[in-house]
């Protein structure tokens, strides 16, 4: 039985076994680092692991009368629910044998790093053998400036747990897949200093047009999670691939960024950024160029359009990728087939903004600003919110249209 793997013994084969985030990492840790591709070290625990956990907790029989009889239809029953059952897991003693193994493995990062207790991103990659055309991207959760064996454990059973998200579940069950056919690998990597430097996400294909020939890049200050989660408007780049230079440009108003927090009870912090940085670019243009030339990379070396994660480390001023999926939106749309969408009428604007996509959407307008909520929205009204993140996903299904304040493009298309 392994439950643990480093990234050094992982490729994209292994996408069964660790999910599709890890494999990937351990593909471009295996592959790209010759060419100059930074990708911060780290292991993974396995499929074989959550199963040896759920084994030995003997939690799964009580999940599966917890999900006897859901409706995911009803948010407040799903909520109740879900609640239930990573509640169950968090409170769960870890077996033995992976408690000492997933301790073994981070002492070894720590020496390869030649520190005690490096600090760690501890990052969900659900895997799915028998189900290929499951996509669970965005679905479980991350944990970010995480040091010590106490601190370590607690954020891996947190990942499990986050396999049972609502939205993971309303995922699954809408999809009819079963809830005990996946499993979840927990990646656990060294954090690279975005937090005094910059972070963000670039496809290696325009998300608007699907045109193949630009880098387009999103990048704020500070951790990543804020533009993952829609919380800043970021600087956009867009670079041509012929050529590597910039081609377009537009600064966004990145008003906070996520720090580290030494003294709080949560490791991170988000915390307002100086008026004069926020009207410079998060990242110079050589660092542009250079993420435009990894994403090439990246691209070439799976042969298919890419959605990637990355952050510039601010103590040692380099690039690093720490995510890499394939873009599922453009790569797989019919070019034979154009649509195009106008309004018959021409109605004054009320409001401007950035289109995700160029479809028209129609229908009441529901303003609701807090996630605890949704169970006000019905299906075919409009989203009017603040921000939304995967949390949202069982109305963002059934809405006509959605209208955030804040949030790029890219976070949007990744969401």
């Amino acid at each position: 039985m392994i439950l643990i793997k480093f990234y050094k013994d992982l490729g994209i084969k292994d996408v069964p076994t660790v999910g599709g985030k890890n494999a990937s990492l351990g593909e471009m840790f295996r592959t790209l680092t010759a060419k100059n591709i930074r990708v911060p070290n780290g292991f993974a625990t396995t499929s074989e692991a959550y199963r040896h956990f759920f084994s030995e907790t003997g939690l799964m029989q009580e999940i599966r009368k917890i999900l006897k009889g859901l409706d995911t239809h009803n948010v407040n029953d799903l909520a109740r629910r879900g609640q239930k059952i990573r509640e169950l897991i968090v409170k769960a003693e870890f077996p033995e044998k992976l408690k000492k193994e997933i301790i073994t493995a981070y002492e070894k990062l720590s020496k390869l790093y030649k520190t005690k207790n490096v600090h760690v991103a501890v990052r969900s990659s659900a895997t799915a053998e028998d189900l290929p055309d499951a996509s669970f991207a965005g679905q479980q959760d991350t944990y970010l400036n995480i040091s010590g064996h106490e601190a370590l454990l607690i954020a891996v059973k947190k990942c499990i747990a986050s396999l049972f998200t609502n939205r993971a579940i309303s995922y699954r069950q809408d999809k009819g897949f079963d809830h005990f056919k996946i499993a979840l690998s927990v990646g656990v990597q060294k954090m690279v200093r975005s937090d005094v430097g910059s972070s963000g996400v670039m496809f290696s294909i325009d998300t608007e047009s699907g045109f193949k020939n630009v880098v387009l890049i999103n990048s704020i200050y500070g951790l990543g999670e804020n533009i993952v989660q829609g919380k800043v408007n970021p600087d956009e780049f867009m670079v041509f691939k012929p050529t590597g230079e910039i081609i377009f440009r537009a600064r966004g108003r990145k008003r906070i960024k996520m720090i580290y927090d030494h003294s709080g009870a949560k490791p991170v912090k988000d915390v307002p950024v100086a008026a004069k940085d926020q009207l410079e670019y998060s990242i110079t243009d050589a660092q542009v160029k250079e993420l435009a030339r990894a994403a090439m990379i990246i691209e070439e070396h799976y042969n298919r359009p890419m959605d990637m994660e990355w952050a510039v480390d601010g103590v040692e001023n380099k690039v690093y990728i720490v995510q890499a999926r394939p873009e599922t939106i453009h790569s797989v749309r019919d070019y034979s087939i154009i649509e195009e969408y106008t309004i018959a009428s021409h109605p004054s604007p009320i409001v401007r903004g950035k289109s995700v996509g160029n479809k028209i959407g129609a229908g009441q307008a529901n303003r609701i600003m807090d996630i605890k909520d949704i169970s006000k929205f019905k299906k075919g009204q409009v989203l009017v919110t603040d921000m939304t993140d995967p949390d949202w996903e069982p109305i963002m299904k059934i809405a006509s249209a959605i209208v955030t304040d804040k949030g790029g493009r890219t976070c949007h298309a990744a969401i």
